[in-house]
């Protein structure tokens, strides 16, 4: 569903990360499909800087050569640490703020489709304030038949992390009104769907516009707002457009405390 702004219509500011007194964490959630830093690694620094995130799931981490030396730039580039992800999980790749306290982290690969490509999740459980909570960064397949597959081994995956509260980000290579898609969203929360906040298509400006990029949320979390950012302060278009070819998805999240 698409929600239009008017022309000149300003956006309200997506809330800022803190604490609560009752020890509920609000957290800014980043999902951003970055291409293997194959296009202006400094845009794309300024652009996840910009969003201020908690946590950053990646899709396309560097995989190959020297591949960690490149993610530890990135990290070092953004003010962020490196958690989990990359080559380790086929893509997928998980950053944090100082705010997070990383108690596991472990990467997954998936059954293979001879003459697919590699997938994978990454996967962590984190404490920030009060709250404690999963996060899975994931890239499913282009093929129709595996990505199905795959979106049931991702809420499988959820379900072993063994955690009150989870969130999934991630390029899903499909819409909404898709059948992977869809079976997410009948278990999770999309917070698009739930709180839509900026733009909704994660393609860039000129290309067919879809959402292909997600983040979800289990049952008990608030979704303060998400989706693609607009007006971020120092970013100009430009800087949209040669970062990476996806465009970014952010997410505010009110994350309860544990009892």
């Amino acid at each position: 569903m698409s929600h239009p702004r008017t022309a000149g219509q300003s956006l309200p500011d997506l809330p800022a990360s803190r604490t609560e007194p009752d020890g509920a964490a609000v957290i800014r959630v980043l999902s951003y499909n970055i291409r293997s830093m194959r296009d202006n690694r400094a845009a794309l620094a300024r652009v996840i800087r910009a969003c201020a995130p908690d946590l950053v799931c990646v899709q396309e981490a560097p995989r190959f050569f020297r591949w960690r030396k490149h993610a530890a730039r990135l990290a070092s580039a953004t003010g962020l640490l490196y958690v989990t992800g990359g080559a380790t999980a086929a893509g997928p790749m998980i950053l944090a703020s100082l705010r997070a306290h990383v108690e596991r982290a472990e990467d997954t690969l998936l059954p293979r489709t001879p003459g697919l490509h590699q997938r994978g999740f990454a996967t962590a459980v984190v404490r920030i304030g009060g709250a404690r909570l999963g996060v899975l960064s994931c890239h499913l397949s282009m093929h129709a038949e595996e990505r199905y597959a795959q979106g049931g081994l991702l809420l499988d995956r959820l379900a072993e992390l063994d955690v009150p509260h989870a969130i999934v980000a991630g390029d899903l290579n499909d819409r909404p009104d898709g059948r992977t898609f869809r079976r997410l969203a009948a278990e999770l929360q999309d917070g698009w769907a739930v709180g839509p906040w900026g733009d909704e298509h994660t393609t860039r400006p000129g290309d067919p516009p879809q959402r292909i990029d997600a983040v979800f949320a289990t049952r008990g979390i608030e979704v303060l707002g998400c989706g693609v950012p607009r007006g971020l302060s120092g970013i100009t278009e430009a800087n949209l457009r040669s970062a990476t070819d996806h465009l970014p998805v952010l997410a505010a999240l009110r994350i309860p405390a544990l009892s």
